[in-house]
């Protein structure tokens, strides 16, 4: 598991969410299974775990463990399947919103401007659109949006109009491809950070992670149980402010409703007041967790 993906705030991330050992709980980004493996750890013989992932190289790792299902599929379901397997509802839920190391590491996965390999970026390689479709059929308006947005980019329109020029004399199907194109736009310094964002922005619109995180969230409230909680690690503010808003108001637009007594009608109360970040030593020995932040909250 080590090999596949360290994870990240895993002791912060497990304490926060098993309160009950003979609970129900979900990992809802499997991954590698280390988290999954710890919760497992602190479970009794009559406690259960049901994890999700939509990428079929993570069910490899998949425990024996009478306690376990392994679900292939978007945590974005996490509520269909509760209603099927867990109608009582769940004590924990946990999601780790990385991607994996495995998939970083994987040249051909096209995660990485690391490697000159094909522009995929599909964290389910069953999926039908890859990174290379985005930025060969996109209009310019399109592609800065998605840069501006999901990346938060710089100069997001001089990026858009460099990738639409490019292509116009070859399709961009190589990362390598897309990192000559863009090259002009590049600053001197830090690059690399530059790049990453790049990455980001078209990883985030591949897979729909945005749209699919506001489902799972959704989900996740109506899947918990009375006193459950919820903890969920991001690596970006898109990701932060989503789960911040949530976790506070029960919406992701951060849009405060009250009763008609005046009362906040958020179905959460806040477990951890600020997020809760890596000590020095984690981000020493895995710099991939040097943006990581956990919220907890629990249902009310």
């Amino acid at each position: 598991m080590s090999v596949y993906h360290k994870p990240v705030l895993l002791h912060e991330s497990v304490d926060g969410i098993v309160i009950n050992p003979a609970g129900s709980y979900a990992d809802a980004t499997f991954g590698g299974g280390g988290h999954s493996a710890e919760i497992l750890r602190r479970l009794s013989p009559l406690g259960c775990l049901i994890a999700f992932d939509c990428d079929a190289d993570a069910e490899a790792n998949a425990p024996k463990d009478p306690r376990f299902t392994f679900i292939h599929n978007n945590f974005r379901f996490i509520h269909n399947y509760a209603l099927l397997l867990r109608p009582e509802g769940f004590d924990g839920i946990l999601a780790d919103l990385g991607v994996s190391s495995h998939q970083f590491d994987t040249a051909e996965r096209g995660f990485s401007f690391r490697f000159n390999a094909p522009l995929d970026m599909r964290m389910n390689v069953q999926g039908h659109r890859t990174a290379a479709d985005i930025v060969n059929s996109y209009t310019q308006d399109e592609l800065e949006k998605i840069l501006r947005l999901y990346g938060e980019v710089k100069e997001s329109g001089r990026l858009a109009s460099l990738i639409v020029a490019a292509r116009e004399k070859a399709p961009l199907l190589t990362t390598e491809d897309l990192d000559n194109a863009i090259a002009a736009a590049l600053p001197s310094f830090a690059p690399h950070k530059f790049l990453a964002k790049v990455y980001q922005a078209l990883r985030i619109e591949v897979n729909g992670e945005m749209r699919s995180l506001e489902k799972f969230l959704q989900g996740a409230g109506a899947s918990l149980r009375k006193g459950g909680r919820l903890a969920v690690i991001t690596y970006h503010s898109l990701e932060d402010r989503m789960v911040k808003n949530f976790m506070k108001t029960g919406n992701i637009e951060g849009r405060e409703e009250k009763d008609i007594y005046g009362r906040s009608a958020s179905p959460f109360k806040a477990v951890t007041r600020k997020p809760i970040v890596p000590a020095d030593d984690e981000i020493g020995d895995n710099t991939r967790a040097r943006s990581a932040k956990l919220r907890i909250a629990e249902k009310i």
